[in-house]
């Protein structure tokens, strides 16, 4: 059987690039590491590290026994965390990993919901996009992920949805990032929100609109008339959402800029360089007083809280589960065009 500890210092390798600066993270001495990492080699047989000039380096081995690693030593980690909530002997600790937008938005006011009724638990937040926030899940860094998948029922297949992919890996059975039945991660459904096209609001900022003022909302029929113009496209999964929309509309966009900064998309959108698509979340954090709104019938994004393992959950991340919902839920404006 593995030792946690070598292993602990394995994954300190890795992350950290060498012996000396594992020591240093890991509060050891240089040959202690050195010591752990000859015993685990010797345990699994296995050459794990080589010589690399006046350092090492992992061997492909090593590289994979020390990915391995990091999910056993996180999910160790979340466990003695979770038996220490039960057994009283701390506060609950929560980690929370979120997507810009909803940090934006429904973590803030969950949050301050959480503390007023229990101020014992004390909640870390850690932005990030879906497919790294699975893995913090996966891994124990986290103990609820924040996640998104567009719903695009127009898109060509009827209730069709974009599962959440690492960019690259669509369609991968092993993909770390899709929930699966036989799968230990678990989702609750959060909201379902609209996706928005965001063209200039040419009363504010001048020049020719994109489309009729009268429009308040897109077909496809609508959308090939923007076939022409300059599109801004967002993080991988959104990109490929726009990517799906325009297809449906029998053309590929002409992407002149890409970013995640749902805040410098609409500044990009307002000063005439380009029109794109936003979440209703991403405007409820936000939204520049230059940009037109018009909702695409049928396109839709979910938010997923996903937690790991087997029900029930942690009084402390049910606690949290019930907050994010109220807050999800709560009346929101409607977005104006």
């Amino acid at each position: 059987m593995l030792d946690v500890t070598r292993l602990r210092v394995l994954v300190a390798v890795a992350r950290h690039g060498s012996v000396t600066a594992a020591a240093h993270a890991l509060n050891y001495a240089q040959p202690s590491v050195s010591h752990h990492l000859a015993r685990l080699e010797a345990e699994t047989g296995t050459k794990l590290v080589q010589r690399a000039g006046r350092g090492i380096r992992l061997t492909d081995a090593g590289r994979l026994l020390a990915e391995r690693g990091v999910e056993v030593i996180g999910r160790l980690d979340a466990a003695e965390n979770e038996l220490a909530v039960f057994a009283g002997l701390r506060a609950g600790r929560l980690r929370l990993a979120a997507f810009p937008s909803a940090l934006s938005t429904i973590v803030p006011a969950a949050a301050a919901i959480l503390h007023e009724r229990h101020p014992s638990v004390d909640l870390r937040l850690t932005e990030a996009e879906p497919p790294e926030a699975v893995r913090m899940l996966r891994a124990g860094y986290v103990d609820v992920a924040l996640v998104f998948r567009h719903e695009a029922a127009d898109s060509g297949r009827a209730g069709s949805r974009d599962t959440l992919v690492a960019p690259g890996r669509a369609s991968q059975d092993d993909d770390p990032v899709k929930v699966t039945e036989q799968d230990d991660l678990r989702e609750q459904v959060l909201l379902s929100e609209a996706v928005h096209l965001i063209m200039p609001d040419t009363a504010v900022c001048g020049g020719e609109p994109p489309l009729a003022p009268a429009v308040t909302e897109l077909w496809a029929a609508d959308l090939a008339r923007l076939a022409e113009y300059r599109w801004i496209a967002g993080c991988d999964r959104c990109r490929e959402h726009l990517l799906l929309q325009c297809a449906s509309a029998g053309f590929t966009p002409r992407i002149a800029f890409t970013t995640d900064d749902f805040v410098a998309v609409q500044a990009l959108v307002a000063a005439g360089l380009g029109i794109t698509t936003l979440p209703g979340l991403a405007l409820r954090a936000a939204r520049h007083p230059g940009i037109q709104a018009a909702p695409l019938p049928g396109s839709h994004r979910q938010v997923l809280a996903l937690t790991y393992g087997e029900a029930p959950e942690p009084p402390a991340v049910a606690r949290l589960l019930d907050v994010l919902s109220v807050t999800a839920g709560a009346e929101r404006p409607p977005v104006p065009a």
